[in-house]
């Protein structure tokens, strides 16, 4: 199937970007959410290539400066200011929003369409988003934006490592701020704000217990209980002390465990097995959680069974 939304290479070509990884969820209705890191040490000069028109937006955060950026919409320049890194600048692809590419870049873009958006309203008991108020060229001190971008660029380089879920959870949120910081949306009153029924809670489990590599997509752990993936999120964080991906990994971490107290498993099986990338992605995970290495855990519970016996 063709990439319909604007990420990926679809946003890379345009801006000059040699590489552009992206990483992609679906809402409950199968909207498109993406995130796409652009940039360019050496860029030739010249205007940026069109985008193809949606309704949509793209939601940016800079990791460099770039002083006098000529920011163009609908064919002609509408401002020339200084971008300023760590700032989150938005742009509407209905209006083909251009730059003068003259000078290196770093950013990071969320790809949001409108059907995306108005799933989130829905969802939330709200009305209908109307446009996002933003102006062009004009930046916004986003912490939260900051914070889940920096995230989501450790994953993009390890992307191999990162589970579904994570991703999931990262775009679903930031769609939520965006829409709550520049769309306006407030919750319903009647929104449910409890934990999971203990029946939920026990399904919710054995659906991520059954795939440890993360594959399978919140919003299809959401649907089996009818909820969208903001409410379901919010209820297993509720019920469990720890978003689904964060609990994934527990989980992962104890199976493990329990697989290194058979003797003669090689830890690149155990890894394997418990739902991590590699040995690696494992060692890692494991010793950031446990605060030893798996190796050195292992040798542990050894000693402690020679010792006992």
């Amino acid at each position: 199937m063709a990439q319909a939304g604007v990420y990926g290479s679809r946003l890379g070509r345009p801006l000059q970007a040699k590489n552009a990884p992206s990483l992609i969820a679906r809402t409950l209705r199968s909207s498109e959410l993406a995130v796409t890191e652009t940039r360019n040490d050496d860029p030739v000069p010249s205007l940026s290539g069109s985008l193809p028109s949606e309704d949509a937006y793209l939601v940016s955060l800079k990791f460099r400066n770039y002083p006098d950026c000529e920011c163009w919409e609908r064919g002609r320049c509408v401002i020339k200011t200084n971008v300023h890194g760590g700032a989150t600048y938005l742009y509407d692809l209905k209006r083909d929003p251009r730059y003068v590419i003259d000078k290196p870049f770093h950013s990071l873009f969320f790809y949001l369409p409108r059907s995306a958006l108005d799933d989130i309203a829905r969802q939330a008991g709200a009305p209908r988003i109307g446009e996002l108020a933003y102006e062009p060229g004009i930046g916004h001190d986003d912490a939260v934006v900051r914070n889940l971008g920096a995230s989501l660029v450790e994953a993009l380089r390890r992307a191999d490592e990162t589970n579904q879920l994570f991703v999931d959870h990262m775009l679903h949120a930031l769609t939520a701020h965006v829409a709550q910081t520049y769309g306006g949306l407030r919750r319903s009153a009647k929104t449910i704000r409890g934990g999971l029924a203990p029946w939920q809670l026990d399904r919710a489990c054995d659906m991520l217990n059954a795939d440890l590599a993360g594959k399978t997509p919140l919003r299809q752990i959401a649907a089996e209980f009818d909820l969208s993936v903001d409410h379901f999120s919010r209820a297993f964080r509720i019920s469990t002390g720890l978003p689904p991906h964060r609990w994934l990994l527990r989980r992962r971490v104890k199976t493990a465990e329990q697989l290194m107290t058979i003797r003669d498993l090689p830890l690149s099986e155990v890894a394997k097995s418990a739902g991590f990338a590699n040995q690696s992605h494992f060692t890692r995970v494991f010793s950031a959680m446990v605060g030893v290495s798996p190796g050195a855990w292992r040798r542990g519970v050894r000693g402690a069974s020679d010792s006992e016996g």
